[in-house]
């Protein structure tokens, strides 16, 4: 197998952060792991970019933890877990396409 030589890297390049990290000790902290710290600045406005990326994860896990099934995993096969997680997923954006409907008639 063909690829860079040397151990596997493990580290992000990238870690985002919210303005809860805003300070130099930690952007220090990180670029010394060789990590490229993009954490957001207080005093900013909203809108850097750094929520709509890790907020949509977030609330994926959110919405699909709204079945018991799935946030509680009981079955010990992985293909009826992930059928149970297809199904939450198409649920999920039924429901979605749903109140989207609603709201563009109504």
């Amino acid at each position: 197998m063909r690829g860079r030589r040397g151990r596997p890297r493990r580290r992000p390049d990238v870690v985002l952060g919210d303005r809860g990290y805003d300070h130099d000790k930690y952007r220090r902290l990180v670029r010394d792991l060789g990590v490229k710290p993009l954490i957001a600045r207080r005093g900013t406005e909203h809108g850097s970019g750094l929520g709509t990326q890790r907020w949509v994860v977030e609330r994926a896990f959110a919405h699909l933890h709204w079945f018991r099934r799935l946030r509680i995993r009981w079955e010990i096969r992985d293909d009826i877990h992930e059928a149970f997680l297809a199904l939450g997923c198409a649920l999920i954006c039924w429901r979605r396409l749903c109140a989207l409907a609603s709201d563009a008639l109504g």
